[in-house]
């Protein structure tokens, strides 16, 4: 089926993506000439490289598939995990929709790149641009601190997901040996845990520039990297914070191969 190979394609290249941020960042932390960047960075890097445009165009398909994928969680709830609590379907279905802008935007920003057309800015400019127009709005300082509040609420979800580990419901590992599986399991939750850190930080930072009414204090996901390599032994926290966004990318593409697609997810036999 197309929709299921493009939704599956999502995967691999949101895997990808979150692989390379993760090894430059670790490259980054022992010297070793990588560097702390976000997607967009990451797409930029590979723009680069030889072959970079023909590798962009198949990952702008995988992005812009997982995106439509989002998209379709939203509209149709294919895997019916919101029909029991309505605040439990407003809140899944505002972050699936919140998730498919940003990977849609990914999308389009690689075909850009790919005719030379992109805005190649940092993330932290990006975010610093971004904040520094919501400031402007009215009440915009409680805006700033609510979107920062609800960032940081999104770290501490990912850690609740990590510990819970519910997201192996969403696997297909019957073809797997048991402790493949655990295997599987620990991966998503070092990733998804490396993740709740990125996101406490870049959340606390916005507060930050609410509190202050300075947009300079807003961060991207490179600037959260940053912030991390200049704590005390930060090279060793962004090391090891790095290797979980490694392990969340090992874990998309995972899912790429695993993950069940349109199946209604609250079936007793579909559990592993």
């Amino acid at each position: 089926m197309l929709l299921e190979k493009l939704v599956r394609g999502g995967y691999l290249a949101k895997g990808i993506i979150y692989g390379l941020i993760g090894i430059l960042a670790i490259l980054a932390a022992f010297n070793s000439g990588g560097k702390t960047t976000d997607a967009k960075g990451v797409l930029n890097t590979i723009a680069g490289q030889p072959f970079g445009k023909f590798l962009l165009i198949l990952l702008a398909i995988g992005l812009i598939g997982y995106a439509l994928w989002r998209f379709l969680q939203v509209a149709l709830d294919p895997e019916q995990e919101n029909r029991d609590k309505k605040a439990n379907s407003i809140l899944h279905r505002l972050s699936y929709g919140l998730s498919g802008l940003i990977y849609a935007g990914l999308g389009i920003q690689a075909i850009r790149l790919v005719a030379n057309a992109a805005n190649q800015s940092s993330g932290n400019k990006r975010a610093v641009d971004t904040t520094a127009r919501l400031l402007s709005q009215p009440y915009g300082q409680w805006l700033v601190g609510v979107i920062g509040a609800i960032i940081i609420g999104m770290g501490f979800y990912q850690f609740y997901r990590a510990y819970k580990a519910k997201f192996r419901y969403k696997l297909d590992l019957r073809p797997l040996r048991p402790q493949q599986q655990k295997w599987v399991i620990r991966i998503g939750q070092m990733g998804m845990s490396a993740r709740g850190i990125v996101f406490m930080i870049i959340g606390f930072f916005l507060i930050q520039a609410a509190r202050q009414y300075d947009p300079q204090q807003a961060k991207g996901l490179d600037g959260a990297l940053q912030t991390l390599a200049q704590q005390p032994f930060g090279k060793v926290v962004l090391g090891l914070v790095a290797l979980g966004l490694v392990a969340y990318g090992s874990y998309a593409i995972i899912q790429s191969r695993y993950r069940r697609i349109g199946v209604p997810l609250v079936s007793p036999h579909l559990r592993v």
